[in-house]
Order: C-alpha cells, then structure tokens, then sequence
C-alpha cells in the first residue's frame, strides 16, 4: 500500500522541479560563455552578447517567478520538509536566492550579461595591445551597473557599505570591514616575511628550471597530473584560454582551461592545477541529485577557492609531490628535463619573488595581489576611484607593495578578466581560500597521517575522498564559517596559512 504526498510536501517537489528548469537554461549560458572564451571567433561577440542578454533575463524570469516565493513559503510551513536537516537546508538557501534575485529588475540583469561578453572582447582586445584605453569605457559601464546592483540589494542589515552587497554574492555574511580584519595581520607577516627573504640567499639551480618544452608536451603532462589527482575526463575537459578558468556547466559537464608558454611549464602547471582543483570540487559536488537546487551548489567563492589553492599548493607545489611528479615530467617531456632532480623543481617552483602576474605569482606575495586588488575595487564602487584613474593608482600600489615598476597596461591593470565579466566583489575571496584551505589542510592531516607519504607514490585518492566527504558532498547545506568550524573544530584564522608559508619560505631557502 502506498501513501499519498502530502500536499505541502508536494510542493517542495514542484519548487526543486521550478529551479531544475532554470539551472538547464542557466547551463546553455555557462556553455556559451565558456565558448567565447575558448572557440568563439571574435566576428561573433556582437551576436553572442545578445545571446547572453536574452539567456539571462529568461533565466531571472524563472528564479523570480512568483510561483517560488509561494512554493518556498508552502515549504516553510511544512514541519515534514522543515523537520530534515538537508532539506530545510536547501529551502533556507532558497529563500536567499530567491530574495536577492527579487530586488534585481530584469533590464538590469539583461544589461550586466550584455556588458559582461562585449566588455571580455574588449578586455582581450586591450590587454593584446596593452591600452587600458580601450577597456576604459567597458569597466565604467560595469562599475556603473555593480553600482546599481547594488543599490537594488541595499546594504545588508550586518554591512555598513554597498561594497558588502556585492561581495554577498560570492562570501555570504562578509563584509569590507571584516575582510580588512582578517588581511591586517596576514599584510603584516607577508611584508616580514618577504624581507626575510630578500635577506637570505635564492636557491641555486632553479635557472636551469625555466627552459622551453613544447606546448603539446606541456598538456599532456597536466593532463596526466589531473588524471592522477582523480579529475574525470570523461565528464570534463581541459582546453585553452586567454585567462585560466574551470566552469561547471552541469552533472557531467565540467570544463577547464589553461594558457600556455614554451618557457613557462611551471607557471602552466600551477594553473592547471589550480584550475583542477576548481573542477573536482565541480566533480563531487552533489549536482545529479540536487542540479539548480543549493544543495548541489557550491558554498561560496571561499570554499571554491579553498580547493583549487590546497592542489596548486599545498599539493602540487609540496616536495612530496615532485618526487612523484618529475618521473611523469621526464617520461613525457623528455631530454629538456631529463637532468632536473625532484628538489631542483620543487626550489623552483617555490622560489618567493614579487612578479606583476598574479596568476604567476608565488605562493607568499600571491595575497599582496590580492589586498591590492579588493581595495581598488572597493574605492570605485565607493566613488573614491575613478576607473579612468585605475592605471596610475595601480602602479604606485604595485611599487609600494611589491617594488615593481609596472612596465606597460597588460602586465599592470589589463592582466585579470574579472571586471570584464562584471565580477566586483569577487577577489578577497582568493585570499578567504588560501586561508580556508591551510585550516583544512591541517584538519586533514590529523585524519590521513600517512598523508605526504602517499602524495611521494602518487596516490591522491585518500585527499580526494576525504574532501568529498567532508566538503565537497555537503553542497551548500552549511555557511561557510559554519563549514569550517565542523571540519577543523575552529573558526577561520590566519595561523594555519602564516604556519604553512613560514614552513615552506623554511624548508626552500633554509
């Protein structure tokens, strides 16, 4: 004998079935996003920006449906789904994103997808030939519309600046003030120890390191990297790209690009890498079962950032590693590397000296970049920046807080893609991962204490499981600060990351 759905249950089955339709229509976005930046031909960026308008606001129109804010209150009401820790979960994020989408009116929502592709060609367009020029009209459109979104949002009852509204987005619950909080003691021990040091000799050898290998050898070596860390290549792929980036387009469809340069394996690897580890977590993100619903989505941009940081760095930058790896380097790459030894590599690629690239950057000035780069944006939404002053503002923190003098536009403030996808609010989480992730990673030790014994045999399968376990598989049923405190027994400190920078800077330059 069966028994019938209650009618109030029921209606938590026809809200996950409203959002299901919205995350397929948002998936045909992601995929032709992602086919601008990889296949595209650049004649078709007016076409695509309509594409992508015309996309977005259907996608709105369906996330703001009044139908959902009528079925989430139906679920509200319901003690049956209410009662359950995963599904009041996913109803409790419901809610928020259906508010926050409420406030935004659809011309808006239309014109930032538009802004955001025409304003990426642009972005390429300029950074080719290094003319902030160029971009300049693009990047005051899209502070102009971040303002706007903002505005529609309003300051959050915990925020006391419409910057906080933006970076909801992609932190919930943090705030400018909160972030500068947390960056104060981290700015103040990178300085120290980036004099330390200049102080002390650069490791011998690593010169040697930076020769050329063909760009075909180079892929195939991160591929097989990315294989062994358990990336699924049946589900994803890895192409090419002006700017590294991983997109989760849907249950079995996660897509990661990298760029490329013959004398630049290293920097290549680090990316790949970096990337692949945006895309496990893509991976083992609960999406067949939870697809458009939050449980199958990922925390936030912190926690995403988390586990693409631990395998660029805590992995794939660890000497344990290079024991591994430079056996596959030299099976693929051959004679160029056949003379490297796994601590030449490893110094190598943890030499610490200040670059204009943040995506090159080592693993100690990284953050640097970042504070740099949250401050800025942060001025402009405030109005205390004004875009067509970003070039010059930028060279003088990039002399006061690196020592560089930034030599034209395209290493300077043409290098990152973000505002050119309209992505204000997002940098601070950069840094929010690289701190997640050290916590993690020292949470996970206590529970795989063989841990860099198998990382020396190439075995990744225990890391992997225990962050699908323990991260990956929750979805969105935890906040972040909640997350980490059920993980590591304590809430988010700069200590774990100071630790393991002060052991690596130790162990490289003695």
């Amino acid at each position: 004998m069966t028994t019938a759905t209650p009618a109030k249950t029921k209606a938590y089955e026809e809200l996950t079935s409203l959002l299901r339709d919205a995350a397929v229509l948002h998936s045909m976005q992601a995929t032709l996003a992602w086919d601008q930046e990889t296949m595209m031909p650049p004649g078709g960026a007016p076409l695509r920006a309509e594409q992508l308008e015309t996309l977005a606001g259907m996608v709105h129109t369906k996330k703001t449906d009044p139908r959902i804010g009528e079925l989430i209150a139906a679920c509200e009401d319901d003690s049956e789904v209410m009662g359950d820790a995963r599904r009041s979960a996913n109803v409790r994020e419901i809610r928020r994103d259906y508010e926050l989408a409420t406030k935004l009116p659809g011309s808006l929502v239309g014109e930032l997808a538009r802004a955001s592709s025409l304003g990426m060609e642009a972005w390429k367009d300029a950074r080719s030939k290094s003319d902030f020029a160029i971009f300049l009209p693009w990047l005051q459109k899209t502070v102009d519309l971040n303002r706007r979104k903002a505005e529609c949002y309003g300051v959050p009852s915990w925020g006391a600046e419409l910057y906080d509204a933006l970076m909801d987005e992609y932190e919930p619950k943090m705030t400018a003030a909160r972030t500068q909080e947390i960056f104060r003691p981290l700015r103040e021990f990178t300085v120290k120890l980036v004099e330390r040091v200049k102080a002390s000799k650069a490791p011998a050898g690593v010169d040697e390191v930076h020769t050329a290998i063909p760009i075909e050898k180079q892929k195939e070596f991160s591929r097989r990297v990315l294989e062994a860390f358990g990336f699924d290549f049946r589900c994803g792929r890895l192409d090419e790209s002006a700017h590294p980036f991983c997109e989760g387009a849907g249950p079995g469809d996660v897509r990661l690009t990298n760029r490329y340069s013959e004398k630049a394996w290293l920097d290549q690897l680090s990316s790949a890498s970096h990337e692949g580890g945006h895309g496990l977590y893509e991976q083992g993100l609960p999406k067949a079962e939870y697809f458009g619903q939050p449980l199958g989505d990922a925390i936030s941009l912190g926690i995403h950032e988390s586990q693409s940081r631990m395998w660029e760095n805590q992995i794939a930058r660890s000497r344990g590693f290079w024991e591994w790896a430079i056996g596959v380097a030299k099976d693929v790459m051959g004679a160029p590397v056949a003379g490297m030894s796994a601590d030449q590599v490893f110094r190598a690629a943890n030499v610490v000296e200040p670059s204009f690239i943040r995506v090159e950057a080592d693993e100690v000035t990284y953050n640097l970049h970042i504070m740099l780069r949250f401050d800025l944006e942060r001025a402009m939404i405030a109005g205390d920046l004004k875009p067509k002053d970003l070039p010059g503002i930028w060279n003088e923190r990039m002399k006061k807080d690196l020592g560089l003098t930034v030599p034209d536009d395209r290493r300077g403030c043409l290098q990152d893609v973000h505002w050119s996808m309209g992505a204000i609010g997002y940098f601070a989480t950069y840094t929010f991962g690289n701190l997640y992730s050290a916590q993690f990673w020292e949470a996970m030790a206590r529970a795989i204490p063989d841990r860099d014994d198998q990382i020396r045999r190439g075995e990744f399968g225990a890391i992997l499981a225990w962050l699908r376990e323990h991260i990956h598989g929750v979805g969105r049923q935890y906040s972040a600060g909640e997350l980490c405190e059920r993980v590591t027994g304590k809430p988010l400190a700069s200590e774990p990351l100071m630790r393991h920078l002060e052991a690596k800077v130790e162990s490289v330059y003695g």
